[in-house]
């Protein structure tokens, strides 16, 4: 049997090729028949490059380790080791350092739990002999405190590597200041993390030694301390980088609702107002009709046409911030007492571009925003502005604009006085005696020493005051202008009136008032129309309502507040007429009575002109 395999070998051996007894044309030409010619492409760049890094690491590792092996014995001889590792990896990062010096001390670590144990069969004992470790067991305490030395640094590791992804977030260090103490302190602790693994490597071929061993918790205390005083440091950099992504969640939410995007009211006010932390004190929302505690629920219902929530801010919160906060409570808002939210207050500031001076923001129940500051609306327009849009600003301001074009081309005068943007008074009437009256009473007006303190200036213009000859022109136009709107905005067999054809409605049927119309005016934005009789005993009657003028109310205001209340006083209405002529029927349906009585005004009086030159007829 053992002739027939012996010979069995020589003949495959002689099949066998020697590659250095061959030429390299016959290599070729045996090696030629093995390729199979083929389109397909393979990513041979990215196989070699991590097959040459594995090698690379690997030669690297391996080095390593025979550094830690051959490091004599003493702390001085560690650090010496350490100091050339890290000049040998002096081009990776500090965690880099720190990782691929635990990978080298992994390789004998590895190899030393896998003979420490006691074994069972002679060839452990062996090998166990070999490598010193046969009595590595007798010692269980200090085996235990070599594992925990380097569960330790193994700590330490994973903080270096946390710190290695806040540092690769891109955070500010101005956003971020505890970060700037990090930097200073990774490279100490990369330093015994190294050393640490240096000596427990070490310390392994010393520890079936009875002499001369490390003292590890020298290695442990030390571990400890930067531990501590680092890990002190990265609760710093989670909590400020907390606050940013807080901060950037919540500004996600306010931006949105500057857009087209909805978002619940709620879910706004959650965002500028309720802290996300328990350790800060959460706002309280009051009512301040009841003076009952809500929370930001309250503003999902819809009962009430709108809610005012007042958030205040303030530096400090002193006593008599407090007290002022109570008496504003008082008005019947919603307010936010003492707001300290800084994360709130900083959204308020960046976002809505709040400076210190107040501002007054108009949201829907849906979170958009309507009007990022109303005050100016508010100012400008009063109670007329509601709900003061945007959109209303535009409406009031265009809803006039016929008027202003028509006087100014009347009259120069009217474009001097809407420059100055002072209150005017524009009014005029069939009676002669009230425009008189008028003219003295606005006079007197203008002279009295509460205006004069208020800086309050008044002009008047009686109409036609330049020509009287314009007095009918400026008529025949507004009729024209209403007729031509009314054609225009008629829509589906009803009239579709807007802002200004009411307006422009109001004005013809003031015309007929027998005393007299009035305009109140300041610069181009018109406050008030009224009638002649109450708008004169408002202006004489200043003395009656001047000291609301001290309670920062604006003069167009309390003048309007007033002459309701003089308007009211009239026992009865008489409802006005008026006849129209060459207007078709149906324009001139559903017309109101201006004064208010609840009724449409009936179609007493048509004029037509014949198209063929007739002579016009009445219809009555």
């Amino acid at each position: 049997m053992s002739k027939q395999v012996s010979s069995n070998t020589q003949q495959q051996e002689k099949v066998l090729l020697n590659p250095f007894e061959i030429s390299d044309d016959q290599i070729l030409e045996k090696v030629y028949i093995t390729h199979f010619h083929c389109g397909e492409k393979y990513d041979t760049a990215s196989l070699y490059s991590v097959a040459s890094n594995v090698i690379n690491h690997s030669i690297e590792i391996s080095d390593l380790v025979i550094k830690m092996i051959c490091t004599p014995r003493g702390e001085h001889y560690a650090h010496q080791t350490t100091m050339l590792i890290l000049e040998q990896l002096r081009s990776y990062s500090w965690d880099a350092k720190a990782v691929i010096a635990l990978a080298a001390f992994a390789l004998e670590y590895g190899k030393f739990w896998q003979l420490a144990p006691i074994p069972r069969d002679k060839l452990g004992k062996s090998l166990a002999e070999l490598n010193g470790l046969q009595s590595i067991m007798e010692n269980t305490q200090h085996l235990a405190n070599f594992s925990s030395l380097v569960k330790k640094v193994m700590q330490v590791i994973q903080c270096i590597t946390d710190w290695k992804k806040l540092t690769t977030a891109e955070y500010n260090i101005k956003d971020v200041p505890a970060l700037s103490d990090t930097l200073h302190e990774i490279p100490v602790l990369a330093y015994w993390t190294i050393i640490t693994l240096v000596t427990c490597t070490s310390h392994i071929d010393f520890m079936g030694d009875k002499g001369f061993r490390y003292e590890l918790s020298k290695f442990d205390y030390k571990l400890d301390f930067i531990l501590k005083n680092f890990k002190d440091h990265q609760d710093k950099c989670n909590t400020q980088i907390g606050a940013i992504e807080d901060y950037s969640r919540r500004k996600d939410i306010i931006n949105a609702i500057q857009t087209d995007k909805e978002i619940e009211i709620v879910t706004f006010l959650e965002a500028l107002i309720i802290p996300s932390d328990t350790q800060d004190s959460k706002p309280i929302v009051y009512n301040g009709l009841t003076g009952v505690q809500v929370g930001v629920g309250e503003f999902k219902n819809k009962k009430e046409d709108f809610k005012i929530l007042w958030i205040p801010i303030v530096d400090v919160w002193d006593d008599e911030q407090k007290k002022m906060l109570e008496n504003v409570t008082k008005v019947g808002w919603y307010v936010v007492k003492e707001f300290n939210f800084q994360t709130g207050i900083r959204l308020i500031k960046e976002v809505f571009n709040y400076k210190g001076n107040p501002i007054i923001m108009l949201i829907s129940p849906e979170g958009k925003v309507e009007n990022p500051d109303a005050k100016q609306i508010i100012s400008t327009w009063g109670i007329d502005g509601f709900p003061f849009r945007n959109s209303d600003h535009t409406r009031l301001t265009q809803q006039w604009n016929w008027f202003w074009t028509e006087m100014i081309n009347l009259s120069p005068t009217i474009r001097e006085l809407i420059k100055r943007d002072c209150y005017i008074f524009i009014y005029g009437g069939t009676n002669t005696k009230w425009i008189q009256d008028f003219t003295t009473a606005v006079e007197k007006l203008k002279r009295h020493e509460t205006l004069n303190l208020e800086e309050t200036t008044i002009e008047s213009y009686p109409l036609g005051k330049d020509n009287p000859k314009i007095v009918p022109r400026f008529w025949i136009t507004i009729d024209n202008l209403l007729a031509s709107r009314k054609v225009m905005m008629k829509g589906g067999g009803e009239e579709v009136q807007d802002s200004t054809t009411i307006e422009i409605k109001r004005l013809l049927f003031l015309k007929q008032d027998p005393h007299g119309w009035a305009i109140l005016s300041k610069g181009s934005h018109v406050k008030l129309l009224g009638q002649g009789e109450a708008m004169h005993r408002t202006v004489i009657d200043f003395d009656a309502w001047k000291e609301k003028l001290h309670q920062e109310v604006s003069f167009d205001v309390a003048f309007k507040e007033y002459y309701e209340r003089c308007k009211g006083k009239e026992v009865s209405h008489k409802c006005e007429h008026k006849e129209f002529a060459n207007y078709p029927t149906d324009i001139l349906a559903h017309i109101p009575c201006p004064n208010k009585c609840g009724h449409e005004m009936e179609v007493a009086s048509v004029k037509y002109k014949c198209c063929h030159g007739r002579e016009a007829s009445d219809i009555a």
